[in-house]
C-alpha cells in the first residue's frame, strides 16, 4: 500500500510540531532538529515539517512506497505522466536512506516517488549532483540531462536546501 508524502516548510519548528502534534492527534514519529515527521494511518499519509529559509508552506508532494515492486509500479506512472523523469537512485536524506524518481507537474510542483529502507540519525546529503541524475523519456530510453545554466535547474524536480542542511527533501 503507498502512503501520501507531503512536506510543507515552516517558520517555527516547536510550532509546528505543537500545531501539527494537536491537528493529527499524534506525536511526530521522527523528530530532528528543524525537522519533524508524522506517519500517519489516518488519513494514510507520511508529513513532514522542515524549518528553513524557503518560502513557507507546501514544498513537494510525493507517494512512499512499501517495497520495490510498488517503487516499480510508481516509476511507470511518472514515465506515463511526464517526459521528463528525474531518477535520483539511492539516496541519504531527511534522515532516511531511500531510492527515488522525481517528476514536476504542470504547476511546476515537484513530486518524488519513493522507497525507504532505514531511518538514520543524520540530514545526509541529499539529491545527487545534477550531473548524476538521469533522466528517462516515455518510452524508458534514458536521456541526458541538460546541465547548462540555460537548462532548468534541479531544483525544478528536487527541493532545495534548508537553513543548515545539504538538501530539503523528506
Amino acid at each position: 500500500m503507498n502512503r501520501l508524502h507531503v512536506s510543507v516548510t515552516v517558520p517555527n519548528i516547536e510550532d509546528a510540531k505543537t500545531f501539527y502534534a494537536a491537528m493529527f492527534g499524534a506525536d511526530p514519529t521522527v523528530v530532528r532538529p528543524g525537522y519533524a515527521k508524522w506517519m500517519l494511518d489516518d488519513p494514510r499519509v507520511n508529513f513532514v515539517a522542515n524549518e528553513g529559509s524557503k518560502a513557507e508552506g507546501v514544498d513537494h508532494l510525493g507517494i512512499q512506497t512499501e517495497d520495490e515492486a510498488g517503487l516499480h509500479t510508481l516509476y511507470e506512472r511518472f514515465e506515463a505522466a511526464s517526459d521528463d523523469v528525474r531518477e535520483e537512485g539511492k539516496t541519504e536524506c531527511c534522515f532516511a536512506k531511500s531510492e527515488k524518481s522525481w517528476v514536476t507537474d504542470p504547476a511546476g510542483l515537484g513530486w518524488e516517488a519513493f522507497l525507504t529502507s532505514e531511518i538514520t540519525d543524520t540530514f545526509g546529503d541529499g539529491p545527487v549532483a545534477q550531473d548524476d541524475v538521469i533522466s528517462t523519456s516515455r518510452e524508458g530510453e534514458k536521456t541526458d540531462v541538460p546541465t547548462s545554466q540555460d537548462a532548468a535547474p534541479v531544483e525544478t524536480y528536487i527541493p532545495t536546501p534548508i537553513v543548515g542542511k545539504s538538501a530539503g527533501c523528506c
